[in-house]
């Protein structure tokens, strides 16, 4: 039925085919196998995984990057606050933990730190 100015409905995709192919033009023909695959996961929880490894890499190869550990785990934060629908206040207590525990080891692990942490044993 046309609509009050003359103008037809938008037609939804519905089908499973319609919507699997509007997406696939636009991946390599490579990643179509991950993309079949990656359309029946369901919830967060690999991608936050994901982010755990990354996060911990990252601070195994560039403990001196603060600036790389904090947009991980503001990351992360995000994709916990999307999984477990932590309140704004709730993310933000997550976040700030983090970022201290992060500060810390950073501290502790910069050649400053480590002499610093030898002194406080003396």
């Amino acid at each position: 039925m046309a609509g009050a100015k003359g103008k037809q409905p938008r037609r939804r995709c519905q089908r499973p085919s319609e919507v699997e192919s509007f997406y696939d033009s636009a991946v390599p023909e490579g990643d179509r196998v991950a993309l079949a695959v990656a359309r029946e996961v369901e919830g967060l929880d690999q991608e936050i995984a994901v982010l755990r490894v990354r996060l911990r890499r990252a601070l195994d190869e560039h403990p001196e990057n603060m600036t790389l550990m904090l947009k991980g785990v503001e990351m992360l934060a995000k994709a916990l606050s999307a999984r477990y629908r932590l309140s704004k206040e709730a993310k933000a207590e997550l976040s700030e933990s983090v970022r201290a525990t992060l500060e810390e080891y950073g501290r502790i692990m910069s050649p400053e730190g480590e002499s610093d942490v030898a002194g406080a044993e003396d």
